[in-house]
């Protein structure tokens, strides 16, 4: 990991209300999977949950690194 893409997620969080919100849905949705993968059997709709949660926890994270791009461009 860079340490200019780390300074950036730091300052993005400092002073970023979107960049924060992003990241409270991101920690929210892998408290979730959390949830999921510490049971021993998930049922069909918990695994559709499981597969769901995946995807938005990835979009989430692909965001927050877009603006983590866009931030280091302008510096």
């Amino acid at each position: 990991m860079s340490s200019i893409a780390e300074a950036t997620r730091e300052q993005l969080m400092a002073t970023n209300e979107q960049y924060q919100n992003l990241r409270k849905e991101h920690t929210r949705y892998a408290a979730e999977l959390e949830k999921l993968t510490s049971k021993a059997h998930l049922s069909e709709q918990e695994q559709l949950e499981e597969i769901r949660l995946k995807k938005l926890k990835l979009r989430v994270k692909d965001q927050m690194e877009m603006m983590v791009h866009a931030q280091a461009q302008t510096h």
